[in-house]
């Protein structure tokens, strides 16, 4: 059986209602589609009309508090108290743009830069991860003198222009351009054993498709842990054939760690860490300012210096001093409560339980690190995005929060805030297990 491919923003999507919502929530569902259109995505069937948060809990009109296993913006949780009490003295001092000298912004970007290897020394911010990619396209291009980018099939990357274009989960419609090549996900069902050799086998062969075609290659942009394409992260140093290709071919590595940076994994605080390379460029967005719009992009000061030679960037709200307050409070927070420590401790249990279901569920793969998990169903038909659909709304009727991935929306998307404990793993897996029985 064929399984049909699905856009990223149609799993979970709300449509239409399946039957009653409560009055509030149809109230604003009405008055969300005659303000915002078309462009309008909502989660679930039926809609939640969100009052407050805390910690690992979002709180909603209907009187619950849902347990969130989706949302990895907050990265050290909800309305952390140390993040808000940054944000809220910034503002009530002042809150300017970059082109003035302030203290908190050479506190974050040092501090920032400290987390990384000693050749990546300069930071540019930015205010969300898709402007970050943005700039490492143009980054990359300038240096290497190509066009040409490789990324993975079920990629995205972001919601500009240019950062579409290497987004191929985004198009409902048509494909990438022509200096856009798309590679397998980094699947062992499809590389078999040596997935690191089957990986870069399939971008030197999209690169030379690019040379044929008159293209000049300009690098490889992968989210180091692969979270759209379905949560591919071992075995740990398979990407370093494939950044070792692309270098050899004049490209450069963009390592996109929106996703799966700032600890989340739990051996570190990049994914790219896990692989035993250091990526000519970082990007980061979402997690950084732990709902604040900060984002940032980290490289060498020689391909900073070249694209400053012929260009120049600047970006009002970037680098503000509330946005350096939210990211400082962010980085502080990970090492006062522990956080990577306890993404390892928790995403082990995690997958400890995980894997204990699988052998009494239609589960095909359990893949992830730390606190970023991937649940892949799937019977003897093929892929299975019935069952992950299932369970989302399942779980939402038991207070709880997740989505999903993949080229075919059959693997379940864990990535909660990393606060969460081995508690909430229990809550959750429970009931996964009550579901699917």
């Amino acid at each position: 059986m064929k399984s049909q491919e699905l856009q990223i923003l149609s799993l979970n999507a709300f449509s239409d209602a399946t039957g009653p919502m409560a009055p509030d929530v149809a109230a604003l569902v009405e008055r969300r589609r005659r303000s915002f259109g078309a462009g309008s995505v909502l989660f679930y069937d039926e809609p939640l009309r969100i009052v407050r948060a805390e910690g690992a809990y979002l709180h909603a009109s209907d009187g619950r508090a849902y347990l969130d296993f989706y949302n990895n913006v907050p990265t050290v949780g909800h309305c952390h108290p140390k993040v808000v009490e940054a944000v809220r003295a910034q503002i009530g001092e002042f809150n300017i743009h970059s082109r003035y000298l302030f203290d908190v912004a050479h506190d974050y970007a040092e501090k920032l830069l400290a987390t990384f290897p000693a050749a990546l020394s300069n930071v540019v911010l930015t205010c969300t991860g898709s402007e970050s990619n943005d700039f490492a396209l143009r980054l990359a291009r300038k240096v290497s003198g190509g066009e040409g980018i490789v990324v993975t099939r079920t990629a995205y990357h972001g919601n500009t222009a240019a950062v579409t274009e290497v987004s191929p989960s985004s198009y409902k419609t048509g494909a990438p351009p022509r200096h856009v090549r798309m590679v397998p996900a980094p699947d062992p069902a499809l590389f078999g054993n040596d997935v690191a050799q089957g990986f870069a086998d399939a971008v030197r062969a999209e690169i030379a498709a690019l040379e044929a075609d008159g293209i000049g290659f300009a690098g490889l942009l992968v989210d180091t842990i692969f979270s759209s394409d379905g949560v591919y992260a071992d075995p740990p140093g398979f990407l370093k054939a494939a950044v070792e290709v692309a270098r050899a071919a004049g490209g450069l590595f963009i390592a996109d760690e929106v996703q799966p940076g700032f600890g989340r994994t739990g051996e570190g605080m990049w994914g790219f860490s896990r692989h035993g390379v250091v990526p000519d460029i970082v990007t980061m967005g979402k997690p950084m300012g732990n709902g604040y719009p900060i984002a940032g992009v980290v490289t060498r000061p020689e391909i900073l210096s070249a694209f400053c030679a012929d260009f120049g960037y600047f970006n009002t709200f970037a680098g503000s001093p509330a946005a350096c307050a939210a990211g400082l409070a962010v980085l502080e927070t990970i090492e006062e409560d522990g956080l990577i420590a306890n993404a390892a401790r928790v995403g082990r249990h995690l997958d400890a339980r995980l894997k204990r279901l699988q052998a009494r569920a239609p589960i095909a793969a359990v893949r992830g690190a730390g606190l970023y998990v991937g649940v892949e169903f799937g019977t003897e038909r093929g892929p299975a995005p019935e069952i992950a659909k299932g369970l989302i709304n399942g779980l939402r009727h038991h207070g709880i929060l997740i989505g999903a991935a993949g080229r075919y929306g059959n693997v379940l998307k864990i990535r909660p805030p990393l606060c969460v404990t081995t508690e909430h793993v229990d809550t959750l897996v429970d009931a996964m297990e009550e579901l699917l029985a």
